[in-house]
C-alpha cells in the first residue's frame, strides 16, 4: 500500500460536505487531504480519532511541532487557527495552565447561574419575532440562532451590547474558509483591534465579568499561573469563538432538522424523547464543527491499516464524518431523537474536549423549547432564503433558516 495515495482536495465551499465526508470514510480510518494548500491526514474513523486526541503523541502546538508552521503562518487563510497563543493550540504543561486558569469561567455553578440570564435573551428574542406578521417569513438563523450566544459571551465577558454585531462579523470571517490569506490577515487584525480595546476599558473599569477576572489574574499571579498578554488576548478571542458560532450552528440544524420531519418534533411534544434528546442527537448528526485544524504528529504514529502518520505531518479532526461513521452508529445518517445511544465528537474528546460544552448545550435547549411553545405552527419556507450551506469546512450551518411563524390568516 503507498504511503502517500492521492490527495483529496477538499472544497472550501462546503457545497456537498456530506458526500465529502462518504468520501473520507471509504479511504480507511484517515485519508490524506489538502485543506487550502496544506496536506494533512483526515480522521473519520471514530474510534482512532478518540486514540489520537488522548495520545500524548499528537499535539495542537504547531509552533513545536509541526515544519510547515512558518509558512502557514505567511501563507495560509486559517493561520489564525494554529497560530493564536492560548489553550486551543497549547500542549502539555503549557494546556494544562491555561485551561486551569480559564475553566472557573465554565464551572457547573457559574453555568446554571447564568440558566435565568439565558431565559431572559430567549424571552426578548421571542418577543421581538412576535411583532412579525400571520404568514411573513423571518431568517431564524438572523433573528435566533445569532443573537442569543452574541449576548451571553458578551455578557460572561463583559462585551457591551452595542458591539455586539461587530464581534459577530469578524467572528463569521474566522470560521470562513474562502478568503484569501490577505483577507483573513485583515480580518485577524480588525478582531484583535476590537479585543485590545475591551482588554483596555476592562483595565480602567473593571467589572465582576470573567473578562476582568481573567485580566486580574494575568497582573496580579507571580507564579505563572496567570495569562501572559498575548495568552490574555488569544483567550479571549477563543472564549468569542468558541462559544458563538458552534451555538448558533446547533440551534440552525436543530430547528431545521425538526421542522424537516415533523414526526421527529411530534415524539418530543408526545413525550417520546426530550429536549436534550433533540440537541445530543443534532450534535451528533450535524455537528456545528465539520472539520477542527490542526494537530501535529509528535512523533510516528502507525495506523491500523498499516500506513504511517510521520513525525511532523498535520492532522485533521473530521468531526462531522466521524460522528456519521457506519461502524458507531446504525443508520447514522437518520437524524432520530429517539435514538438510544447519541455519542458524538461534538465537543471533542479528551483534554482539549470543548469546556462551553454544558453551556452551549443550555443555550440551545432553553431556546429550542421556548421558541416551539410559542410558535407551534411554525413551517420552513422553502425557495424564500438562501438555505445552502454557510462557505466553510469548518462552520456547520445554513446561509439563513426561512421560516414562517404562523400561517397567513384570511
Amino acid at each position: 500500500m503507498p504511503q502517500h495515495p492521492a490527495l483529496i482536495v477538499l472544497d472550501p465551499a462546503a457545497r456537498d460536505a456530506d458526500a465529502e465526508h462518504e468520501l473520507l470514510r471509504a479511504q480507511g480510518p484517515a485519508a490524506r487531504i489538502d485543506i487550502l494548500g496544506v496536506e494533512a491526514w483526515s480522521v473519520s474513523d471514530p474510534v482512532l480519532l478518540k486514540q489520537l486526541l488522548t495520545s500524548p503523541e499528537v499535539s495542537k502546538d504547531g509552533r513545536r511541532h509541526w515544519p510547515g508552521f512558518d509558512e502557514a503562518v505567511r501563507t495560509w487563510p486559517l493561520a489564525l487557527w494554529v497560530a493564536a497563543t492560548n489553550m486551543f493550540t497549547a500542549y502539555g504543561g503549557d494546556h494544562r495552565r491555561l485551561r486551569r486558569t480559564v475553566a472557573p469561567a465554565f464551572s457547573a455553578r457559574r453555568v446554571a447561574a447564568m440558566r435565568p440570564t439565558v431565559e431572559g435573551i430567549v424571552e426578548q428574542l421571542l418577543d421581538a419575532l412576535e411583532a412579525t406578521p400571520d404568514g411573513e417569513v423571518t431568517d431564524l438563523r438572523d433573528r435566533l440562532a445569532y443573537p442569543l450566544p452574541i449576548a451571553v459571551i458578551g455578557r460572561l465577558l463583559g462585551v457591551p451590547d452595542d458591539r455586539g454585531n461587530e464581534f459577530r462579523s469578524l467572528v463569521n470571517d474566522v470560521f470562513s474558509t474562502t478568503l484569501t490569506p490577505e483577507e483573513a490577515a485583515a480580518n485577524a487584525e480588525q478582531l484583535y483591534a476590537m479585543l485590545d480595546a475591551l482588554i483596555a476599558a476592562k483595565r480602567a473599569d473593571p467589572g465582576e465579568d470573567m473578562a476582568s477576572v481573567l485580566i486580574a489574574l494575568g497582573e496580579e499571579d507571580a507564579d505563572g499561573r496567570g495569562l501572559a498578554e498575548e495568552e490574555l488576548r488569544d483567550t479571549f478571542l477563543l472564549m468569542i469563538n468558541a462559544g458563538y458560532e458552534t451555538t448558533v450552528n446547533l440551534i440552525d440544524q436543530a430547528v431545521t432538522r425538526l421542522l424537516t420531519d415533523p414526526e421527529q418534533l411530534a415524539h418530543v411534544r408526545e413525550g417520546r424523547a426530550s429536549w436534550t434528546d433533540v440537541v445530543e442527537e443534532t450534535l451528533r448528526h450535524s455537528p456545528p464543527v465539520k472539520h477542527l485544524p490542526l494537530r501535529f504528529a509528535v512523533t510516528d504514529i502507525e495506523l491500523p491499516d498499516g500506513r504511517t502518520i510521520a513525525k511532523g505531518e498535520a492532522i485533521l479532526a473530521s468531526y462531522a464524518a466521524a460522528n456519521r461513521h457506519p461502524g458507531w452508529h446504525r443508520d447514522p445518517h437518520a437524524f432520530d431523537v429517539t435514538r438510544i445511544t447519541k455519542e458524538h465528537l461534538a465537543f471533542g474528546h479528551g483534554i482539549h474536549f470543548c469546556l462551553g460544552a454544558a453551556l452551549a448545550r443550555m443555550e440551545a435547549e432553553i431556546a429550542l423549547e421556548a421558541f416551539f411553545d410559542r410558535f407551534p405552527d411554525a413551517a420552513l419556507a422553502p425557495g424564500e432564503g438562501d438555505t445552502g450551506p454557510v462557505a466553510s469546512l469548518i462552520s456547520n450551518g445554513h446561509r439563513s433558516v426561512p421560516v414562517r411563524l404562523r400561517p397567513r390568516r384570511d
